[in-house]
């Protein structure tokens, strides 16, 4: 299907995209120098579903495999989980030319990533995405990290893959509710990045299941979205500066997740949510207009994303928790908001007043 690669200083790679992709994990990896030691980590359910086939193209291809298997949940990326990382690496003897490889979604991806950059200090990994929000956003660019009680992703650092490793099928066997989440996050790049993806979006008939996806929307979401993340990646790997845009609605988001300790929303649909307060308040401050809210609300709608926040929640401790995100500098809240389709700036100028306005017509 495509090939795209992640142009960096140091160590490129590549985006491999295509269908029976899982059972060719292991020649892909075969030329990179990974080592002969592989330490296969993912949760109970992709395992079960993938865990054989992708051990089995790594065994044939020479590698000498182990598993480690994670807990399923946002709850579980906490650093007392990571310890099971360490013990499968300790127990199976990893060294500093072994290889990770991350099979599941954002969350085991994070994990695995983290912990290839910590193990030893610093091993190979290889991620394998297996939820459209791995894929398109998560599995790319060498963010890794864990959750602090306080704050979502605290714990971290970048580490980029050696080769990520897309198969379009496995979505298959994805919850819908996982879909419509990573729905969120290529809306997200529509928004920030592609408006031709935007448009693609808007004249589908569904963006909610797989199967509503119009022909060839599915290929072009993977490619665009994927892209799109490798662009901003190459000019900006340590978030300096430009690839804070790809934080566009993960501000709100992330405060969203952590206030209700992971468990209420997944990932994409806090992005969701998040994205609804940074258009709202985009148009309070005269940054965009209605019709370009409008236009977004109704793709996230399209997805059967939730726009409104979670019942119980108080606007002022999302005040608080927004103190503790990392894009805080000087102690101010910066913001990545929309000033067009395809467009974005980051901004400090949101007066808590004027959130508290938004937040509150979002209860």
């Amino acid at each position: 299907m495509a090939s795209i690669t992640v142009q960096l200083p140091q160590k490129s790679y590549q985006i491999a995209i295509a269908p029976g992709n899982l059972d060719q994990l292991g020649p892909k990896m075969q030329p990179l120098n990974l080592g002969k030691k592989v330490l296969l980590v993912s949760n109970p359910e992709i395992f079960g579903h993938y865990g054989e086939r992708a051990i089995a193209s790594l065994e044939q291809a020479g590698f000498d495999v182990s598993h480690c298997i994670l807990p399923a949940g946002e709850e579980y990326k906490t650093p007392q989980t990571l310890q099971n990382i360490y013990d499968a690496a300790l127990a199976h003897r990893l060294e500093r030319s072994s290889t990770m490889v991350a099979l599941g979604g954002g969350v085991v991806g994070d994990m695995t990533g983290f912990a290839a950059a910590t193990w030893l200090r610093g091993l190979n990994v290889v991620q394998v995405p297996t939820s459209l929000l791995a894929m398109v956003d998560a599995a790319i660019g060498g963010k890794t990290g864990v959750n602090h009680p306080q704050g979502k992703n605290l714990i971290g650092a970048f580490h980029q893959p050696r080769l990520v490793l897309i198969d379009p099928e496995v979505l298959k066997t994805l919850p819908v509710r996982e879909f419509r989440g990573g729905m969120a996050e290529v809306i997200k790049y529509g928004v920030i990045w592609d408006v031709e993806l935007f448009t693609q979006m808007e004249n589908s008939r569904g963006l909610d299941e797989i199967n509503n996806l119009t022909p060839g929307l599915l290929e072009e979401i993977l490619i665009r979205s994927c892209q799109s993340k490798a662009d901003v990646v190459a000019k900006d790997e340590k978030e300096s500066g430009l690839r804070a845009i790809l934080n566009y609605g993960h501000t709100v988001g992330h405060a969203v997740e952590s206030l209700t300790g992971y468990t209420v929303v997944t990932h994409g649909e806090a992005v969701g949510i998040g994205m609804v307060a940074a258009s709202r308040l985009a148009v309070e401050l005269g940054m965009w207009n209605e019709e370009s809210d409008r236009r977004q609300l109704a793709l996230i709608e399209k997805a059967s994303l939730p726009t409104k926040l979670p019942s119980g929640l108080n606007i002022e401790d999302i005040l608080v928790s927004l103190q503790t995100d990392k894009k805080v500098k000087a102690g101010k809240v910066r913001f990545v908001l929309a000033t067009g389709i395809g467009v974005v700036t980051l901004t400090d100028k949101v007066s808590a007043d004027v959130l508290r306005g938004v937040l509150a017509g979002m209860g």
